[in-house]
């Protein structure tokens, strides 16, 4: 009789994988550790809850290590082991080391820029809300049904609206913060209507029965299945900056401060960009002929408008070089969304699926280590202009030499070569799924895109005027730009490798 009763109750227990879970959890106990820390620390203090989030971070991405033997699953249905909402594959673990990384660099930057802020940043909130974002970052890969990608995914931006506004009385921050709130809501409203149609027509969460259910759905259903995988996609599309849903970065990239702005253009598009995938090629692969010609549109609109935005920026206007940036990362997410575009029509699906991560992991790496150096510059002149780079090798040869080389990378450019390899990657991901025509789109963006990154370059080295102004490198952001720097550099040597480590094991 005993056995008897215990059996229902042993049907809904799960068991945890605790290793699997262990990036996404540390970073999410770090937060709430520095949460309470704030209230026992002192004001003189306070630095410590940097250095604690750093250490967080870092021990969060180290923890990806004992996981790399093979594949592991966890929360799965009692009935079916093969059916889970956590998977640690391959996939997950390149974006969760992507987040990561790329918010462990964010951090670095954050320590400098809350202590020239001199309490205006309130350090205690800021170091919470980086560290609870990060933590939602590194769930959403890994998630593999609707509702956890969904929580995953409003876990990773919730914060990230109040870290953009989080100077308090700064109008333009305010104004920032809230168009990047309304927006990201009213895509995430359109895209909970999509799940919610998609569960109606199939009776399933889980991302791998949607893909059978999807295919054999009643004919009355089909429309609705069609409706929910179309709305879907919209709220993904909003978090990679997909034209036309853009028009919140430029404002939002410098309303918030500069760390902000550096995190959103790497784990914020990393978080998009992971989503897309699994919905469209786990998910909803039967679906390729409503998602497919949809991503090339928007990836040739992206490339196109981003590219163009970028080369409308007056170096001598205010924040000039973030602006520069902040079009520039919403033409690198076209170049993103060709891949996962690509595989819609390729035979081999994985393929470009790989390069859009080696894309994604090269972006990351480079352009983290140009809002670096813009970081350093912001600190003497805070109107951060493009023009305000001129002469940058007088005061300080090496993060000018450094800088240029960001910027090659990221125009595809010798010395940059790993720039060069990723967009050579994407390229041929389009020609190879018979997509010839984007792939002239993106050449064409890529020499649009060349002008405005030489432009910004030849800037570094051409005479001041007046005084060189020096700038003093603090110790993290010096790791931060040399962090990026040995990546890039490393990669620019043996690109083949970013391509071998980019290997999803999706499918």
């Amino acid at each position: 009789m005993s056995s008897l009763a215990e059996s229902p109750a042993e049907s809904v227990v799960q068991s945890v994988d605790w290793l699997a879970i262990a990036p996404p959890t540390v970073a999410a106990v770090t937060a709430l550790a520095v949460l309470v820390a704030d209230l026992f620390v002192g004001d003189a203090r306070k630095a410590l809850l940097g250095w604690v989030s750093v250490a967080g971070l870092a021990v969060s991405t180290l923890m990806l290590l004992p996981i790399l033997d093979g594949d592991r699953s966890t929360f799965c249905l009692t009935g079916d082991a093969d059916v889970c909402s956590y998977t640690a594959d391959r996939f997950t673990l390149v974006i969760q080391f992507l987040v990561l990384g790329g918010a462990l660099l964010a951090a670095l930057l954050s320590v400098t820029a809350l202590k020239d802020a001199r309490r205006g940043l309130a350090e205690g909130e800021f170091w919470f809300l980086l560290l609870s974002s990060a933590a939602g970052a590194a769930l959403l890969p890994a998630s593999r049904d609707l509702a956890t990608l969904i929580v995953a995914l409003e876990v990773a931006s919730l914060p990230a609206f109040a870290l953009v506004g989080l100077r308090h009385g700064d109008r333009k921050s305010s104004e920032a913060a809230l168009k990047f709130f309304l927006s990201s809501v009213t895509a995430t409203a359109v895209s909970l209507m999509g799940i919610s149609f998609v569960y109606a027509a199939t009776g399933t969460l889980y991302l791998t029965r949607i893909a059978e259910r999807i295919q054999g759905v009643d004919g009355q259903l089909h429309t609705l299945a069609q409706t929910g995988v179309a709305l879907t996609l919209i709220g993904f599309a909003f978090k990679t900056a997909a034209v036309p849903f853009h028009f919140w970065v430029p404002d939002t990239y410098v309303g918030a401060p500069l760390p902000v702005a550096a995190y959103l253009s790497v784990v914020g598009k990393a978080v998009g960009f992971s989503g897309l995938i699994l919905v469209t090629v786990i998910a909803f692969p039967s679906y390729a002929d409503v998602w497919g010609p949809a991503l090339v549109a928007l990836a040739a609109l992206t490339m196109t408008v981003g590219n163009v935005g970028a080369l409308r920026q007056q170096s001598t206007r205010a924040y000039s070089a973030v602006r520069l940036l902040a079009w520039s990362s919403v033409g690198q997410a076209g170049y993103l969304l060709v891949p996962i575009a690509a595989a819609a029509y390729s035979g081999n699906p994985e393929h470009s699926i790989g390069s859009t991560v080696a894309y994604a992991l090269m972006y990351a790496a480079v352009n983290l280590g140009a809002f670096a150096v813009a970081a350093l510059v912001g600190r003497t002149r805070s109107l951060n202009r493009v023009s305000d780079y001129r002469g940058l090798y007088a005061s300080n040869p090496v993060t000018a030499l450094l800088l240029a080389f960001f910027l090659l990378c990221l125009a595809g450019l010798p010395p940059g070569i790993i720039g060069l390899f990723a967009k050579v990657t994407v390229f041929s991901a389009a020609v190879d799924a018979g997509l010839g025509w984007l792939a002239v789109v993106m050449a064409v963006n890529v020499v649009i895109a060349l002008y405005y990154y030489l432009q910004w370059t030849a800037l570094l080295f051409r005479a001041p005027e007046g005084e060189p102004a020096k700038h003093l490198v603090p110790a993290p952001l010096t790791a931060a730009i040399g962090l990026t720097a040995v990546l890039g550099i490393g990669l620019s040597g043996a690109p083949q490798l970013i391509l071998r480590f980019a290997d999803t094991g999706l499918f």
